[in-house]
């Protein structure tokens, strides 16, 4: 090492050799600024922790999370708590189920982990709106992440709801939490409101204490630490294998000359967006960093430690992130301990005792093999289920904010309004289509509006005929100045030289049909069609594959089919886009299935299905394959034959 480095080492070492005295039997947990360390108890302590996400994890499956974390020697977990998780419905809260946070804080502690918790209210983490709840949206003129009005009352009421839960589980109150994050990377926002981050200390002081560490992160630049410090909270740093250690502390330094280094989020892996490879950081990179984080007296979060799944519509859209949150992290996207664990395991112990005993292995995984789904029938033609209060009607479209739906999908229905004998373009001028639009004409797909990408396409038909758009919420951006992102139809379409208009705007509550028991319960089902044949367009499927005994973690392939969503037993599983990549396999915990009742599964496919309307599952994912693209459809209704051979 250089002699720089040595003496940077030496200088904030000193708090581990540092002898504090033993509480009197009270428990605390404060920043030691003479000697550059945090205390716990009055000793000095250096926590070595990794983030886990309970919102992306099953709670079936928490406990054995923890215990392997626990088992890699770690003795802090970091915890994001997502806002728009708890308050779906302004005013509406919810803490139960894979939702119950206190829940997750007790198992912590029980497992021997002490938790730095991130309660936003903005938290990122490549999650919906960055954990903002849409409904924020509903003031259109919203500065979000600010100290405007509207926004500062809807987070003082929800704190005032999360944080009284929160307290007693304050490690001075004798819990397990040794620290709390204000905000999160408010240095990278564009806003740099510094009343908005006094008004959040305010709430955070009046509701824990003035006892209780309160800190800040910020990624490694003198313009974030500027924007996203400010006095009494403790500012920390973000930084992965790529940076100089040294550099990015000495820069924590200029923010705070004193108190422990910390590097709030190291980074084990990377995220993956759809289209782009599988994000890979080496485990020697890893290791090698962490190793000297720790010599030198720094505490360190790794990010993430385990990822999970972006389940349902939680995924943020940043270049649209895949299903799985599998972050390339010590442990798998299913909870399994990988190599990289091990290695930092083998770190880790170099610093400090590591538990006696093995680690726990994988979960059991399963193959179980095809499935062949038959065809329900096309969106437009099951309104009935889908939407059973029925249209708004609208001279314009509006919006899912305006309609009081904010994830999924919703109809926009209209007719032409004269004929078209010859193709015509359909064309969003502003960008309004937020995010991916599929049109028919009379039940006849004939191509997608996408945000960004494509703004114009070609339909045919005749006068009167019904134009059915049903728009995809692809998740909302969750990084960056355009939080404030709109779902639906922003703006007109105009087809031709007309502006359309006169819609009939249907609010689709797919998720609350299949939750109901939809399309399996049901008395009368469609048939499928005699011939197996591709379909076009938005269209639900339905299967059902029988009980073998087991209920094990599977992974499900759905070979050719293009893009859409897929639910088993009632859950939603979580987008697929195959044809994209490189995700080819979405997580399917083993708990979710029965082992002794038939196990339900409805796909909806936006674009394309295979003629063979088969899916598999599989007992390992495949996260890192991107296929060649796949052929737009034809225009015109026929049978058409399979595009790509099966894959198995």
């Amino acid at each position: 090492m250089a002699a720089g480095f040595l003496t940077f080492v030496a200088l904030n070492f000193a708090c581990l050799c540092v002898s504090g005295n033993l509480a009197s039997g009270k428990r605390s947990f404060s920043i030691d600024y003479k000697n550059n360390c945090f205390l716990k108890d009055d000793q000095p302590f250096q926590y070595i922790s990794g983030s886990i996400h309970y919102s992306r994890i099953p709670q079936y499956y928490w406990k054995d999370r923890l215990l392997k974390m626990y088992m890699t020697g770690l003795n802090a977990v970091q915890v994001y708590v997502p806002w728009n998780f708890h308050e779906g419905a302004q005013g509406v809260y919810n803490f139960t189920g894979d939702r119950d946070l206190e829940h997750f804080l007790n198992l912590a502690n029980q497992t021997g982990l002490l938790v730095i918790l991130r309660p936003g209210p903005y938290i990122c983490a490549e999650w919906e709106m960055g954990g903002l709840p849409a409904w924020l949206l509903q003031k259109p003129n919203i500065i979000l992440r600010s100290a405007d009005t509207d926004y500062l009352q809807a987070v003082s009421n929800w704190f005032a709801v999360l944080l009284p839960k929160i307290k007693p589980w304050l490690y001075i109150n004798g819990g397990n939490i040794i620290s709390v994050q204000v905000e999160n990377e408010y240095g990278s926002y564009y806003a740099c409101d510094y009343n908005y981050m006094r008004h959040l200390q305010t709430l955070f002081r009046f509701f824990l204490g003035e006892d209780t560490v309160l800190f800040t992160t910020d990624g490694n630049t003198d313009k974030e630490m500027t924007c996203g410090t400010l006095e009494g909270l403790y500012a920390t740093v973000d930084f992965g294998t790529d940076t100089n250690i040294s550099e990015a502390f000495k820069r924590q330094r200029r923010f705070e000359p004193r108190g422990p280094l910390v590097n709030s989020e190291f980074y084990t892996g990377w995220l993956d967006h759809w289209g782009d490879q599988h994000a890979r950081v080496t485990t020697e990179k890893v290791s090698k960093v962490l190793g000297e984080m720790l010599t030198m007296g720094a505490n360190v979060n790794m990010y993430m430690f385990e990822g999970g799944t972006n389940f349902g519509y939680w995924n943020g859209k940043d270049n649209c992130f895949v299903t799985s949150y599998d972050y390339d992290a010590p442990l798998s996207e299913a909870g399994d301990p990988t190599e990289k664990l091990l290695a930092i395991r083998d770190v880790i112990k170099q610093f400090r005792d590591i538990p006696a005993g093995p680690m726990p292995p994988a979960t059991p995984k399963f193959a179980y093999g095809f499935v062949t789904l038959k065809k329900v029938g096309s969106v437009s033609a099951l309104l009935s289920t889908l939407s059973p209060m029925g249209p708004v009607q609208s001279h314009y479209p509006l919006t899912f904010e305006e309609m009081k739906q904010y994830y999924g999908y919703m109809l926009y229905r209209t007719t032409l309004p004269r004929d078209l004998s010859e193709p015509t373009p359909l064309i969003s001028p502003l960008n309004g289509v937020h995010d991916r639009a599929y049109v028919s004409v009379n039940g006849v797909y004939q191509g997608l509006l996408q945000r960004d990408t494509a703004l114009v396409m070609n339909v045919t038909g005749h006068q009167g005929d019904t134009v059915d758009i049903l728009v995809e919420n692809m998740g909302r951006v969750n990084f960056g100045s355009k939080i404030n992102d709109y779902k639906g139809l922003l703006s007109n379409l105009i087809l031709g030289k007309d502006v359309l208009t006169d819609w009939k705007i249907y609010s689709l509550d797919i998720d609350g049909a299949i939750t109901g028991g939809w399309p399996h319960s049901a008395r009368k089902q469609s048939n499928p069609p005699m011939k197996k044949e591709l379909s076009f367009g938005p269209n639900l499927y339905m299967g059902t594959f029988p009980p073998n005994g087991l209920s094990w973690d599977t992974f499900l392939k759905l070979n050719e089919w293009t893009k859409g969503q897929v639910w088993i037993n009632g859950m939603n599983l979580g987008r697929y886009w195959p044809a994209r990549g490189p995700q080819q396999t979405l997580y399917v915990p083993g708990p979710l299935l029965s082992s002794n009742q038939p196990n339900n599964i409805t796909v909806l496919e936006l674009e394309g299905a295979p003629a063979h309307l088969r899916v598999l599952f599989m007992d390992r994912p495949q996260l890192n394959q991107r296929l060649p693209t796949h052929p737009a459809p034809p225009r015109k209704h026929k049978e058409y034959e399979v595009l790509l051979p099966i894959v198995q």
